[in-house]
């Protein structure tokens, strides 16, 4: 009896472990063939032969992105397309810039957690946990914190202070992916039926449309 019970509790950590984000990589490196078009989960490996060092670098994520845009902010990504070698590796980068009051509009990564560092400025940063309790996890951040997100759950970040700021954060996928929450249900293409999301907001039609519009 107590063998069936240290197998059980030995492949229960087994399995444990084996689940990840990406799968995990089975030899030094699998370098993205951005060029293949073998259809794999992730990217086809380039032939080890004609990987070089460029294959894993990646240089920019000193200059500011450009933030001159409705939003307020810019992110700068160095995942799998911009760093070929990160493929099966598992994790990722962004440079996220932030005019004053900016923000990254709530958002999930489907693929991936996210830990954010506050390089300059004074960022308001927030997740919300998934029902039925929708409990608002929130703080204001300065330069050299960090706070993590749980993956898949909505979080944000706003510019709170009255100069450009900035921030990184590492993911826990080599592409976590991005799903916008204003972006997803207000500009899909096609729209998401007016009187759908009339009822789910609880608003008048117009209003759906005039949202749309902005999209």
């Amino acid at each position: 009896m107590a063998k069936n019970i240290l197998l059980c509790c030995i492949l229960a950590i087994a399995c444990a472990l084996a689940v990840a984000s990406d799968p995990a990589p089975l030899q030094d490196f699998c370098v993205a063939d951005l060029n293949s078009q073998v259809l794999v989960n992730g990217v086809a490996c380039l032939d080890p032969k004609l990987v070089t060092a460029d294959n894993f670098f990646l240089s920019g994520l000193d200059k500011p992105g450009n933030v001159s845009n409705p939003q307020g902010s810019a992110i700068t990504p160095a995942t799998v397309g911009q760093i070929p070698g990160l493929n099966t590796l598992g994790i990722s980068l962004i440079r996220i810039d932030y005019a004053p009051w900016g923000v990254v509009s709530p958002h999930t990564h489907p693929r991936a957690s996210e830990i954010l560092v506050v390089i300059e400025g004074t960022l308001l940063v927030g997740f919300v946990t998934s029902n039925p309790d929708n409990k608002l996890i929130t703080k204001v951040l300065q330069k050299g914190d960090v706070f993590v997100f749980p993956e898949g759950l909505i979080h944000f970040q706003q510019n709170v202070g009255y100069g450009n700021a900035f921030s990184f954060s590492g993911l826990s996928s080599q592409n976590p992916g991005v799903v916008l929450v204003p972006d997803t249900v207000f500009g899909s293409t096609p729209h998401i039926a007016t009187d759908v999301l009339a009822k789910a907001f609880q608003v008048d039609k117009a209003i759906v449309d005039q949202i749309e519009a902005k999209f």
